[in-house]
């Protein structure tokens, strides 16, 4: 038969507390032992925050490659309805304290230009015709259309632009690398 050392801190500390209630001795508990093996978590701090699910999925999932846990506030929220993200702030990604500056800078790093993908070859990311940035999407729900679809008939008319939008210069164009007609 074990004894109460076998168990965990926390195990042992809870043993010790009923015991206690109940009137009985307690065995002797190294207070050493305890101090050493417990972490008391930090608390959460928030390291980014984000309009869309997309870019918050993708940041989480960069952080959880890493090995860096972190969860979403209010990812619920704004998933059932998007008009809400700007008046709460956002998705809220958010980490340990202790984990806070690694993941900053983990976020914080430059997308590379190009790299290899195997099977596939290099990789060329997309940049704006306009001013270069690399900070581009593609077919995305043209979200004023929508905004202004819910305020006059409390639906929104989801519209979507095909081609390319510059998130830098708001620069739009089509596939083949023209100006967007919309």
């Amino acid at each position: 038969m074990r004894g109460a050392d076998s168990l965990t801190p926390v195990a042992r500390e809870a043993l010790r507390a009923e015991l206690s209630s109940r009137g009985m001795e307690a065995p002797p508990m190294k207070q050493k032992t305890i101090a050493s093996e417990v972490k008391v978590a930090g608390a959460p701090v928030i390291i980014g925050q984000y309009r869309d699910s997309m870019e918050a999925m993708v940041a989480k999932s960069m952080l959880d490659s890493a090995g860096i846990e972190s969860f979403l506030a209010d990812e619920n929220l704004v998933n059932l309805s998007w008009f809400y993200s700007n008046l709460i702030g956002g998705m809220k990604l958010m980490v340990r304290e202790e984990d806070a500056e690694t993941a900053r800078k983990l976020l914080e790093e430059k997308t590379p230009e190009k790299f290899d993908v195997d099977g596939v070859g290099e990789y060329v990311q997309p940049r704006c015709p306009k001013c270069g940035s690399m900070d581009v999407g593609f077919d995305e729900v043209d979200k004023q259309s929508a905004h202004v679809a819910m305020a006059l008939v409390g639906v929104p008319l989801i519209r979507t632009h095909k081609g390319g939008t510059c998130h830098t210069c708001g620069h739009e164009w089509d596939y083949d690398g023209g100006p967007s007609q919309g």
